[in-house]
């Protein structure tokens, strides 16, 4: 039915098949807290309830509308929307979006000064590929 050339799988939310540069190195929780559990020599068990732990005191604390301090790290606070106006993509047809509150995260200047010497960083660039005369 495709001959030699079957479809690709696309990655989930891509448009036309490209990938979206800022998810191809994400950590997910299981790997987190795998890497927890490497640093700290603590089974994975405990440190799964660890970090359940801290991500729903955090959780509470925001919805009871406080900030939470993480110093060294960020802040992570609670941001109020107004209501506003904005258009269907689909239809073009003005919409009104609903006010609502949503979290929000501020990095302290430690994690901001640290990103940039991430980005100061050379890339590594991909080995070229050999050339005949090697062969």
């Amino acid at each position: 039915m495709y001959g030699a050339n079957p479809p690709q799988p696309r990655d989930a939310g891509c448009l036309f098949g490209l990938r979206n540069p800022l998810n191809l190195n994400k950590m997910t929780k299981p790997q987190l807290i795998e890497k927890v559990a490497a640093k700290t020599e603590l089974k994975k068990a405990e440190v799964e309830v660890a970090v359940d732990s801290v991500l729903a005191m955090i959780a509470e604390a925001l919805q009871a509308n406080e900030r939470v301090d993480l110093r060294g790290f960020g802040s992570f606070v609670v941001k109020d929307r107004k209501e506003r106006q904005g258009r269907n993509p689909r239809t073009g047809q003005t919409i009104t979006i609903a006010a609502k509150r949503d979290a929000g995260f501020k990095p302290s200047k430690e994690l901001t000064e640290k990103l940039a010497q991430v980005e100061a960083a050379p890339i590594p660039e991909e080995a070229p590929p050999p050339s005949e005369e090697a062969k």
